[in-house]
């Protein structure tokens, strides 16, 4: 089994910052992409970003300019700097892996609260 951690979320006024923080873990052999959706009440869960372990980044427009993903392939760990926050943002941010073979595997989900 593949054991997925995520971390980092919290309270955060409008225009603040957070950090969200995956680690992936277990039998886990061929990692190839690692990301964040989120999930609004009421809303479909939605993608966030996504990198490969090459590097290669991919954003919904909506945090374009403001998100930033990276991936520390040797610690099978990706992080998520979220920047200008606002408050559309709040939402249970749900991280993943994706494996060469096709199999996902989803962390617990973290809460995000943007709000004065």
């Amino acid at each position: 089994q593949v054991h997925v951690v995520e971390s980092g979320g919290g309270l955060v006024q409008p225009g603040g910052s957070l950090r969200l923080s995956c680690a992936a873990s277990g039998s886990i052999f061929s990692l190839y992409a690692m990301g964040w959706f989120r999930q609004a009440p009421g809303e479909q869960r939605k993608l966030v970003a996504t990198i490969t372990r090459g590097g290669s980044a991919n954003y919904a427009d909506s945090v374009k300019g403001r998100f930033t993903i990276s991936i520390d392939n040797a610690k099978n760990t990706a992080y998520l700097q979220m920047n200008s926050l606002k408050p559309e943002d709040t939402a249970v941010y749900y991280c993943y892996t994706h494996l060469m073979g096709g199999d996902d595997y989803w962390g617990q989900g973290t809460q995000v609260t943007v709000s004065s």
